[in-house]
């Protein structure tokens, strides 16, 4: 998890050791949390801080809409969803991810943000 002025960019960012589940997310926070089931906490925590707070709290995650936490937090409560096109590659790998990939935010979000998103894949408000 970082939270800061750009993902880019991090002036603090959370590791394991510091469990960002504990933490407040009161500013801006870009989030990519462990995938599988230990996500859907933080997937939760992303959504209450953001109501919290007040703030806005950006997601990549798997695309896996057929999940309970997408039906009972995701669609109901994001101000976003981007379906990003094609599989996302991490680092220098040479692989791309195994499964679809998506974008969602939690609280606020601009026109600019908006369009942003758009150059990924479907954006869905």
């Amino acid at each position: 998890l970082l939270h800061g002025r750009s993902p880019a960019f991090p002036q603090n960012y959370f590791t394991p050791k510091i469990d960002g589940l504990k933490q407040e997310w009161k500013n801006t926070c870009w989030m990519n949390p462990p995938y599988g089931r230990e996500q859907v906490k933080w997937i939760n925590k992303a959504f209450e801080d953001s109501k919290k707070y007040s703030n806005q709290i950006v997601c990549l995650i798997p695309a896996r809409p057929d999940t309970r936490v997408w039906h009972e937090v995701i669609f109901p409560n994001a101000k976003a969803v981007c379906f990003i096109k094609g599989r996302i590659k991490f680092g220098n790998s040479n692989a791309s991810a195994p499964f679809p990939s998506a974008i969602v935010v939690f609280g606020s979000i601009n026109k600019e943000q908006i369009e942003c998103l758009e150059t990924l894949g479907r954006v869905y408000l």
